[in-house]
């Protein structure tokens, strides 16, 4: 439970500290720059927090393919582990096409002309240096510092983002199970608030296929969405209605398959994730200090679309001791996913 307490927070805490980074002076001499090539900077330093964490949504929905008996419940709260790869610690600068500024040669992570790296939001917290590039901008020459990374290794000590998430699955007739994720609208202090609603359903499959009811094990079909929204209020001087606000959508369909022996159960899925998420920054920001509110750049400066969707396949094992149920699974996909989990399951 101190998890699925400290998850909002330290995503509270990363938007809040990528909202003041937005805010600060030398973000606000790149937005006067280019829009453009703040768009591409922001999107490239966010991205694998947003695509990570959209993709944790899908997980966690299930451990066995044998849904429950009518009325039957089960309480489960699980944690994913999100793998980060290393690659994604940096983002190349080379690689953006920027018109108007670049990685500069003393900023810590430049290697050469190809290799301009810079951390993204999970990589080293060493702030990049970047420079006006363009001959004919009046601030051609000028350097100014970009965002570090919160060095999620240093931090969480593993290149892993947690995304723990709990859930309640109730049996209907017919051999279908209804799952519900449901957090209401939490006040995360003066600045920010949370909520999250997700649904699943499983549906027994095996039943409806001749010559295949009878086999000793379980088949079914399961469809999942998951809608997750974050956002903090800032008011510094120089903003007006200003906010910071995260956006996931996550949908998963897989097929399943377990085997039951005794406690144990070995179970599968194999599917398709559809995992996708915004960063906004909204409201209106005096980013050229000039006292007002007037530039079209000003108004609503990010608002940044993600996508992190593939097949996926899972395995894992739950021990059943009584009504008190332990799984862990692993799941392959864009991000693998190491899933524990501990839950009450009765009928």
């Amino acid at each position: 439970m101190k998890l699925l307490k400290q998850f909002p927070l330290l995503l509270f805490s990363v938007l809040l500290s990528f909202s003041q980074v937005i805010a600060q002076d030398d973000i606000d001499k790149l937005l006067n720059q280019s829009a453009d090539d703040a768009e591409k900077l922001v999107s490239a330093y966010a991205a694998p927090l947003m695509k990570s964490v959209s993709s944790g949504l899908n997980q966690g929905w299930y451990n066995t393919a044998k849904p429950h008996k009518v009325a039957g419940i089960d309480i489960t709260v699980t944690a994913n582990l999100m793998n980060i790869p290393k690659k994604e610690m940096f983002y190349n600068v080379a690689d953006l096409d920027l018109q108007v500024v670049d990685l500069d040669p003393s900023s810590p992570h430049y290697k050469s002309p190809s290799q301009k790296l810079a951390p993204t939001i999970f990589g080293s917290e060493d702030e990049p240096v970047f420079v006006v590039n363009d001959p004919t901008n009046g601030d051609y020459g000028d350097t100014f510092n970009g965002p570090g990374g919160i060095d999620l290794k240093k931090n969480i000590k593993m290149n892993s983002m947690p995304v723990p998430i709990a859930h309640l699955g109730i049996g209907l007739p017919k051999g279908t199970d209804l799952k519900i994720r449901f957090v209401p609208t939490v006040d995360l202090g003066d600045e920010g608030q949370l909520k999250m609603i997700g649904f699943g359903l499983m549906h027994d499959v095996k039943q409806w296929i001749p010559g295949v009811r009878a086999l000793p094990f379980d088949l079914s079909a399961f469809v999942a969405y998951t809608k997750f929204e974050l956002s903090t209020e800032f008011d510094d001087e120089g903003t007006r209605n200003a906010k910071g606000v995260f956006e996931m959508n996550a949908t998963t369909i897989q097929a399943l398959i377990s085997k039951k022996i005794s406690v144990l159960t070995v179970y599968g899925g194999l599917g398709y994730n559809i995992a996708k998420s915004k960063l906004a920054l909204q409201g209106e920001y005096d980013i050229n200090d000039d006292g007002d509110f007037n530039d079209a750049r000003e108004k609503n400066p990010f608002d940044l679309k993600f996508g992190s969707s593939g097949p996926r396949m899972t395995a894992g094992f739950r021990l059943k001791l009584a009504v008190l149920t332990l799984h862990a699974d692993y799941t392959l996909q864009k991000y693998n996913c190491l899933t524990v989990g501990v839950g009450l399951s009765i009928r």
